[in-house]
């Protein structure tokens, strides 16, 4: 059996003001962001992605403000399917900017899951 999933891409962090966070981790991690737009930061730490998006973190759930994005080839397709198999829908397919597409479910208990197909990330 073959599977469709590439292995883990991405933890994403939701955060109010991403140029105080974008300053602060490339603080904490001793080098900057390898992709560097208003709408996401990323870091290459070691061959998985730290990310950063713009959003307000929720403090009484702080699970609600980070999602772990498994890289997929078909961000549409694996939505499709995680539907059907249960999952709720928690964040649709979109294109978030030069060809990145997330999106996010929960599964039947509760966990948030992603999925995230960038070409501009490479491991290694």
């Amino acid at each position: 059996m073959t599977t469709k999933f590439l292995g883990l891409r991405t933890v994403g962090y939701k955060v109010p003001d991403i140029q105080a966070a974008k300053e602060w981790y490339t603080k904490v991690l001793g080098f900057g962001p390898y992709f560097d737009e208003p709408f996401y930061v990323g870091f290459n730490v070691g061959g998985y992605e730290l990310g950063l998006q713009p959003g307000k973190a929720n403090a009484n759930n702080i699970a609600d403000s980070m999602v772990v994005y498994w890289g997929v080839e078909d961000v549409h397709q694996v939505f499709e399917d995680l539907m059907t198999l249960g999952a709720t829908e928690l964040e649709k397919p979109s294109d978030v900017g030069e060809g990145i597409i997330v999106a996010a479910v929960k599964d039947p208990w509760g966990n948030p899951f992603g999925i995230i197909y960038n070409p501009h990330f490479k491991i290694g």
